[in-house]
């Protein structure tokens, strides 16, 4: 009986030491390898960044964060709950990497609590969760020990890929509380204002964004100088600005200032619809970047047949998708790589974007930030003002094999646009600095030749979350900015997270069997338009004879004729149709495959291979029976 119980008493035994083992195996490895990540994702979402780390490596003291966040909201909505962990542990990744500089805090405020006091009391957005009128909270605040605060009042699962760049932010804002001055100048209504019919209209999205790291000093266009406080001055859309401020401007550069500015050859948001004069939409900076070493090309804007965006069109009195040649999608493959400004950035959109040249014999360093593809070309400027035609523009579009810059850094040895000084007619102010014939360290200046580039309908949508006004960003456009201002306010700590802002995934196996397409069938229907509208000029002629009755008068001929306009319409009209069906073929074939592939080809696979394996088994079992 003794050594009969013994397998068994081994049996339980084993499996004891095998449940301690497991258990022991997971304490190690969690131990051992928490720290551990392994990040397969495109533009690695859920790594920390360089910039994020440097913020955390220069805390001087203590940031306390505290983490609000109701379990009833999770309870009723699943999503947030699931957003909460990975809040939760990206904060833990904070707390790790900061040496115990930030702290973290988790409150659960529950309706009448202290934690729901304390989430009011921090700025904390509660949103209903029920009829009984409960709220819920889902959001953090920061401070450090001098009452520098900071605060993300909700947490929104739309903006989890902003979730490093938001938190990052905060604490940079908390440790950094001193901030730059941005000097904003600009004809246009950059900061908000009254629009048409005396329509208040808010400020740019940008500005908000610039709001958020620095301190944004509007300058009024009457101003005859750059305020001495400026640190950075923003300058879009130079037109109608005092011989003063010009001048001033171009001796701020000089002396070490620095400057992000946006010229334009077609300012649309400047066009006014009715006037035969656009003049307005055209920058006036010609003297001011010549003495930086480039040129804005005057007449012209670029034109991409790569980066084209597709636009909807009204074509016949029916509505068309095409590509708008002038309005551009610039992709990283289009940005400078190796600079910090554009290096992260994934998508930026331009509208009729000028073009810009380097000046040869410039003594400064041109560097290209964004340019088109090989595929663009210079349209002129006239065929995309005020109502373009589109499908004529893509029609007639010849690539030049020519990458077009449409944005640069220029650094260097820098020579006054006023060689003899200012003009004696210059109303200068008593202090006014002695004047600079050169610049007396490298001049650095950002241009970019776009000014709609800056408009929130290129980048970013207002989104309303639970009565809270949030921006949510499509494109790079406003982290071009900030990396600019950033690297040109001397820090570069940030630039690394801000370019991870892109969820779209566009499909471009998609984009380029359009664009093949359309190029191959545009021309035809174009040839088929034509011959069309001249049949029924022919028929229209022979149809207008009429005698003193108003019958038509015709001869056998005649007749004949018009019966044989009438069957060539009709054929026409057939091509026009095939040729217009063609267009969406190879769109129709590609998207049964991947319905056939995501539907039905991975089940059958993994059917196959279960009939498989199953029918080895049983040929197995077969041998090993004929085996006994």
């Amino acid at each position: 009986m003794i050594f009969k119980s013994k397998p068994r008493i081994f049996a339980i035994a084993g499996l004891f030491l095998g449940v301690v083992l497991l258990l022991a195996v997971n304490v190690f490895s969690n131990a051992t390898f928490q720290a551990l990540q392994l990040d397969l994702t495109e533009g690695q979402l859920f790594t920390l960044s360089d910039g994020t780390r440097n913020v955390l490596a220069k805390i001087d003291e203590p940031i306390k964060i505290r983490l609000f966040f109701s379990k009833s909201l999770g309870e009723e909505s699943p999503q947030h709950a699931t957003y909460f962990k990975r809040v939760r542990e990206l904060l833990g990744q904070y707390v790790k990497i900061s040496n115990g500089k930030v702290e973290l805090k988790i409150f659960n405020p529950e309706p009448f609590s202290d934690a729901e006091d304390l989430a009011v009391g921090s700025g904390i957005k509660g949103v209903p969760i029920n009829q009984a009128g409960d709220l819920g909270y889902f959001g953090l605040s920061a401070y450090n020990s001098t009452d520098d605060e900071g605060l993300i009042g909700f947490l929104s699962p739309d903006r989890e890929t902003f979730l490093e760049y938001d938190i990052t932010k905060l604490i940079h804002a908390i440790a950094n509380p001193k901030k730059l001055v941005i000097g904003i100048l600009s004809p246009l209504p950059i900061n908000g204002g009254l629009g048409p019919q005396a329509a208040r209209q808010p400020r740019w999205a940008i500005v908000d964004q610039l709001s958020e790291f620095f301190e944004v000093l509007p300058i009024p266009r009457e101003m005859p100088n750059v305020p001495k406080d400026v640190d950075i001055l923003m300058l879009v859309h130079p037109k109608g600005l005092l011989p003063e401020m010009k001048y001033s401007i171009d001796q701020f550069v000089l002396r070490g200032g620095r400057a992000l500015v946006f010229v334009d050859t077609n300012a649309e948001l400047a066009a006014r619809p009715g006037s035969p004069n656009q003049e307005d939409t055209v920058s006036d900076f010609d003297a001011e970047l010549g003495a930086w070493g480039i040129k804005l090309v005057m007449d012209k804007v670029a034109g991409d047949i790569l980066t084209a965006r597709r636009v909807n069109v009204q074509q016949g009195g029916k509505l068309a998708v095409t590509s708008y040649v002038a309005w551009l999608s610039l992709t990283a493959e289009n940005m400078a790589r190796d600079d910090v400004i554009t290096g992260e950035l994934q998508l930026v959109n331009f509208g009729t974007s000028g073009i810009l040249e380097t000046i040869e014999g410039a003594t400064t360093t041109v560097s290209p930030l964004m340019q088109t593809s090989a595929q663009s070309m210079a349209i002129d400027r006239d065929k995309v003002m005020l109502r373009p035609d589109v499908v004529e523009l893509f029609r007639s579009f010849v690539p030049q094999d020519k990458k077009l810059t449409l944005a640069t850094r220029i650094s260097g040895p820098a020579k006054s646009a006023y060689p003899d000084g200012p003009a004696k007619e210059l109303k200068l102010a008593d202090d006014v600095a002695p004047h600079l014939s050169q610049s007396t360290t490298g001049i650095n200046v950002i241009v970019v030749a776009d000014t709609d580039f800056l408009q929130d309908r290129l980048w970013v949508d207002r989104q309303d979350v639970f009565g809270n006004m949030t921006l949510v960003p499509h494109a790079n456009n406003g982290d071009f900015v900030i990396n600019a201002i950033d690297n040109l306010g001397g820090s570069s700590d940030l630039i690394d997270l801000r370019g991870r802002t892109r969820t779209q995934r566009p499909f471009h196996l998609v984009q380029n069997i359009q664009r093949d397409a359309e190029m191959q069938y545009r021309n035809k229907e174009k040839e088929l338009q034509d011959k069309l509208v001249d049949l029924r000029g022919k028929l229209n002629k022979v149809l207008r004879r009429e005698d003193s009755t108003g019958e038509v008068i015709m001869n056998a001929d005649e007749k004949a004729s018009v019966d044989q306009f009438r069957k060539e319409m009709t054929t026409i009209r057939k091509e026009l149709r095939n040729v217009q069906l063609a267009l969406r073929q190879d769109i129709d074939k590609l998207d049964s495959w991947l319905k056939f592939i995501n539907i039905a080809a991975i089940p059958l696979v993994l059917l196959i291979i279960a009939m498989v394996t199953g029918r080895i088994r049983q040929t197995r079992r077969r041998t090993a029976s004929v085996n006994q």
